[in-house]
């Protein structure tokens, strides 16, 4: 059974508002292990669940350590004729402090460093001289076998302690996210467009290949390389995601690059064209949502200019058909944080055009609605507004 990144982080999110209501449950959790291949975001999960959460985040690469980094340095008392650990200042000391602590790479360490981590993590303490706070929970990531990484086998009291999660590559989740963090719109509507070219670790994985850190590192560097020849461009994309992806994404971008000008589609210098071509359509709505918030502040929502251009994108949008407008709106919800995604959706589904929108395709934008997003989202949706896209 594989969990979706979502799932892992609604697990972890769980345990850390847990701990924080009843800290006496530490040593009743179970340290959640989570399995994947390189690339499918391990530990930004959990980096990402302690900034939600408001709590510290400690990353420990056991691959880098040696066990004396873990146990302490034995320190010679000739006085009293024994020896004391002197243990490093990474562990968290303040008793009523939250956190995570995340012991990545733990199957690319070798066994006497498992070994060294087992008290850690099984009994949450280094011998006498230290107890890790009850508010830190305690998370380990790793790659297995057919990942074809550096990877040890556990001990089987090692593994019985853990919760263990399969982690899959998941496609809506990563392209919600990545419209979120504004990556290119060029990558996500390649990835829609081809699937298939999300995640594979057929070939040569010496080298680049397609994963989610991948693209995300094509859509971030191509965000940087607007200045660069286009065949310099091309050798960044074969060089993080290789040549059979690579080659695939280049000749999308090609045709992508032959759109009409959305910008000046939404501000109504020139006719709506939709393009015929599947290929140019999924770019088009991407570039449409990235395009329509360009330059417009939050405090700019309720300005008759916004407010046009809103017309303008529902107007483009119902040119298309139900799947794609459906695409585009869900996109155009989106925004870099809670607060501005909320702000949006007000913006949008508030409009007085949505209605005739969602007459048009609001059975199919409330099929995806709950399918990708959750039931919760709709539930944060004014009342009136809900009952319009779930009545279209």
């Amino acid at each position: 059974m594989y969990a979706t990144p979502d799932q892992a982080m609604t697990l972890l999110s769980h345990q850390a508002q847990q701990l924080a209501h009843t800290p006496a449950l530490a040593e009743q959790l179970p340290p959640v292990m989570l399995w994947g291949a390189p690339g499918v975001g391990k530990s930004a999960i959990v980096r990402k669940v302690a900034e939600e959460q408001g709590i510290g985040f400690i990353d420990i690469r056991l691959a880098q350590r040696e066990p004396v980094d873990l146990r302490g340095l034995p320190v010679p008392d000739n006085e009293r004729g024994v020896v004391d650990w002197l243990l490093a200042g990474e562990w968290p000391r303040d008793p009523n402090s939250r956190g995570i602590l995340l012991f990545d790479e733990l199957t690319a360490a070798d066994r006497s460093l498992q070994v060294a981590a087992y008290e850690l993590i099984l009994d949450r303490r280094l011998g006498d001289l230290y107890r890790l706070p009850p508010g830190w929970l305690v998370v380990a990531a790793g790659n297995r076998l057919e990942d074809r990484a550096v990877a040890q086998t556990f001990s089987s009291a090692l593994a019985n302690r853990f919760c263990h999660l399969n982690l899959t590559p998941d496609l809506d989740n990563w392209t919600r996210w990545a419209r979120s963090e504004g990556l290119h719109p060029e990558v996500i509507a390649f990835l829609r467009f081809r699937p298939e070219c999300f995640f594979s670790m057929e070939g040569a994985v010496e080298q680049g290949w397609p994963s989610p850190r991948s693209w995300a590192r094509v859509a971030q560097s191509l965000r940087q390389a607007d200045s660069l020849p286009a065949d310099v461009q091309a050798l960044i994309v074969h060089g993080l995601v290789g040549e059979g992806a690579g080659t695939e994404f280049l000749a999308f971008r090609d045709w992508a690059l032959k759109l009409p000008d959305i910008p000046a589609m939404l501000a109504g210098k020139v006719p709506i064209q939709i393009p015929e071509r599947a290929d140019q359509r999924y770019a088009f709505c991407a570039g449409l949502a990235h395009a329509l918030w360009k330059n417009i502040e939050a405090d700019e929502l309720e300005t008759p200019s916004t407010q046009q251009r809103l017309a303008r994108f529902f107007a483009i949008s119902r040119g298309l058909t139900a799947d794609f407008a459906t695409l585009a709106l869900l996109d155009a919800l989106q925004g870099p944080d809670d607060v501005t995604t909320q702000a949006r959706t007000l913006a949008l589904l508030g409009h007085p055009d949505f209605s005739a929108w969602s007459e048009q395709h609001g059975e199919v934008f409330q099929q995806h609605l709950s399918a990708q997003m959750g039931l919760s989202f709709a539930a944060e949706m004014p009342t009136d507004q809900a009952d319009a896209s779930s009545n279209a």
